[in-house]
């Protein structure tokens, strides 16, 4: 069955330099799709220059890969003929960090509220313009009567987010991209927010890719969960198993450093696991996080470590499982439920000691 959007084997990489030029690898030999028929949640999690921005960027064909191809009901983003095009523009859509960024502080904030509404045809008079606005935004949980008329900076951050999502919603698209979309907002907002992505997802069908270096509230969202790693998967499967029980040493340092409400409780951050062990690399194949992880064996700076497939609904990309079978980057989406019930996004996230 053709996906709705496929990431095949995507590579990107930056350069830099006019004498001595470098190079980055962002992104790394990356399979990803979103069916479009089962509506799902999907979290993908890392620290800074894990790559997530470069992917988001790369779904919403903002940039092109290196390698590989990213494909939009079965056909390249890059080459899309106009019907197909416009399709796409109305099927994914994205929320952003930074909420302010996209308000053009000139306009009110129904500006932004009609430009979709107008694109697309959504309606033909004035009147029906401010009921379909109107009704997204009461669906975010905003008032029209005090959000509409005013210039985004009469707004706090989490109005701006939720018109941001009132915005998308408009669309009825089959898929949202959220970028980081609470990181900017004040915590007692967060989990409205999520709840307001939830909604879309539960009551409109809407499926999400969420974005974010947050294992908390990837774990209070998602039903999959992919953990990144300098460009490349470290983990992927079921959120409820992954994050409560972690299996890559990466994966058990994000989740180490999740503070914990126990004065008691020692922080599990970098010192959980260990100082670097030293070994050089050998070549351009090795497992990128061995000078971090307390576990490198010679193994892992010889070779590339590939996804082993741990359980049903799990996969690690560590030697230390590799006596399990090889899981192809291709079928990664063969440890995803899709589908089932995610947590409560009020209920917090209580690692395992």
């Amino acid at each position: 069955m053709t996906g709705l959007l496929e990431a095949r084997n995507i590579s990107k990489v930056f350069g830099a330099g006019l004498v001595h030029k470098t190079q980055t690898i962002a992104l790394r030999d990356f399979t990803f799709s979103i069916s479009g028929e089962t509506p799902s949640v999907t979290a993908i999690v890392g620290e800074s220059g894990s790559g997530k921005t470069t992917l988001v960027r790369l779904l919403l064909g903002l940039i092109a890969p290196t390698s590989g191809e990213i494909l939009y009901r079965g056909q390249d983003l890059r080459h899309l003929p106009a019907q197909q095009r416009r399709a796409y523009l109305r099927d994914v859509q994205a929320i952003f960090q930074d909420p302010f960024e996209v308000f053009n502080p000139f306009y009110k904030v129904d500006h932004v509220l009609e430009s979709p509404i107008r694109n697309f045809g959504l309606a033909r008079t004035r009147q029906q313009r401010r009921d379909l606005m109107a009704e997204a935004l009461s669906t975010v949980g905003l008032q029209p009567a005090e959000t509409l008329g005013r210039y985004p900076h009469q707004l706090s951050g989490g109005q701006r987010q939720r018109i941001m999502v009132a915005r998308a919603l408009l669309l009825r698209p089959r898929l949202i991209i959220a970028d980081e979309p609470v990181s900017m907002v004040d915590a007692s907002l967060r989990a409205t927010i999520l709840n307001s992505l939830l909604k879309l997802n539960q009551e409109f069908g809407i499926s999400l890719v969420y974005i974010t270096h947050d294992l908390t509230t990837a774990y209070q969202i998602s039903e999959d969960i992919i953990v990144l790693y300098r460009g490349a998967v470290a983990e992927a499967g079921d959120v409820q198993l992954v994050v409560p029980q972690p299996e890559h040493p990466y994966t058990k340092l994000l989740v180490g450093s999740i503070p914990l409400a126990d004065p008691d409780a020692p922080w599990q951050g970098e010192r959980a696991l260990g100082a670097p062990t030293g070994l050089a690399p050998n070549g351009d194949s090795y497992c990128a996080f061995h000078d971090r992880c307390p576990y490198a064996m010679p193994v892992c700076v010889e070779q590339t470590p590939s996804l082993f497939r741990t359980a049903p609904h799990r996969a690690s990309a560590c030697f230390l499982h590799g006596d399990a079978p090889i899981l192809p980057n291709d079928r990664i989406d063969e440890v995803f439920g899709g589908g089932r019930p995610a947590p409560d996004a009020a209920t917090p996230f209580v690692a395992e000691s």
